[in-house]
């Protein structure tokens, strides 16, 4: 056991979190600046937290399973965009769009677990790139199942939040933005609270930290793995079915520019740090909100560009992201 704890990755002392936390402090104030002198920089402030939130959300999701297995699901974004055809389907058959988003997050759970026993524990032990490859060949299926179940025509589905605009300190804020921005925070709090005061939640913690150390003591790593597959396709399903809203149509390629700004969140924060990716995705979204409307030339085709580029310039100073650290093995 002792040579077993000698070989554990140790995590390096941390980054002083001094730079980084008042660089945060920095952007708030210049927020809330912003906002106190131009409704429209407020009324962009607003709409990049609900968009970021979202980004935040699918982050999150990759954090989940690259904590546990160090690997980037690139199947993450269509999983989630099947989930929203699933609650699509449920409304078609009678339910309201209510009664589709919660049994819709039930099949989630059940369609992550399932996705992880058939398909990714077969190859999880063996190399890193066979369970990657693995990710993009789920990826190219989704998108085919869904494609040949309904279609590539864009279908809608009704507004869950519908279009009223609310006047917020003269601040036109619309109910899908409220409405967006707490749905996913309650699940990202619900999310912690799983995992900081469940028996399950603090297992999956220590398989995902300690998986050798873990095993030891009992912990069954791997049907806890599987149920971290379940809760980031929930997370997912969350991330599309607020997306699904604000893009007004649903169609096979809902969620893939998300992934790509999912990515760049979870890169950001750091792909070990869930808190990160949501901060990651906050900033990510009302940065791009900002840089649109005040760079002009800056349209939508230059947006996942210019992200990207933000990402590179923060990650040349902390390549392991604003909250992430390095880490050492001792041999």
């Amino acid at each position: 056991m002792a040579e077993l704890a000698r070989r554990l990755p140790i995590p390096e002392r941390l980054l002083p979190a001094r730079p980084v936390l008042l660089v945060l402090v920095a952007a708030c104030i210049f927020l809330t600046v912003g906002s106190s002198i131009s409704t429209l920089f407020a009324q962009l402030t607003v709409a990049g937290v609900a968009s970021g939130v979202v980004f935040g959300s699918l982050g999150l999701a990759l954090v989940l399973i690259y904590r546990a297995t160090e690997v980037i699901n690139f199947a993450q974004g269509e999983m989630a965009m099947a989930c929203v055809y699933f609650a699509y389907q449920l409304m078609l058959w009678g339910l309201s769009y209510w009664a589709a988003f919660f049994s819709t997050l039930a099949i989630a759970f059940v369609f992550g677990v399932v996705i992880q026993q058939v398909v990714i524990r077969p190859v999880q032990h063996r190399s890193v790139i066979a369970v990657v490859i693995v990710t993009v060949g789920l990826f190219i299926l989704i998108d085919g199942l869904v494609e040949w179940k309904w279609g590539a025509n864009q279908r809608f589905m009704p507004a869950p939040f519908g279009n009223q605009v609310y006047r917020l300190g003269g601040v036109p804020v619309a109910r899908q933005q409220i409405g967006t921005i707490v749905i996913v925070l309650v699940c990202v709090l619900a999310l912690w609270a799983f995992f900081r005061f469940t028996k399950v939640g603090l297992g999956m913690r220590a398989g995902a930290l300690r998986p050798e150390a873990a095993r030891l003591v009992g912990v069954r790593t791997n049907a806890l793995l599987a149920v971290g597959w379940g809760l980031a396709a929930v997370l997912g399903a969350v991330a599309g079915l607020m997306t699904e809203p604000s893009q007004y149509v649903l169609s096979p390629t809902l969620m893939q520019p998300v992934l790509l700004y999912a990515f760049a969140a979870a890169v950001l924060g750091g792909l070990e740090s869930p808190g990160g990716a949501l901060v990651g995705g906050i900033a990510l979204g009302v940065f791009l909100n900002l840089i649109g409307q005040y760079w002009t030339f800056v349209g939508s085709v230059l947006q996942l560009p210019v992200a990207f580029a933000a990402l590179l310039l923060v990650l040349l100073v902390k390549p392991t992201g604003l909250f992430g650290h390095r880490s050492v093995r001792k041999v």
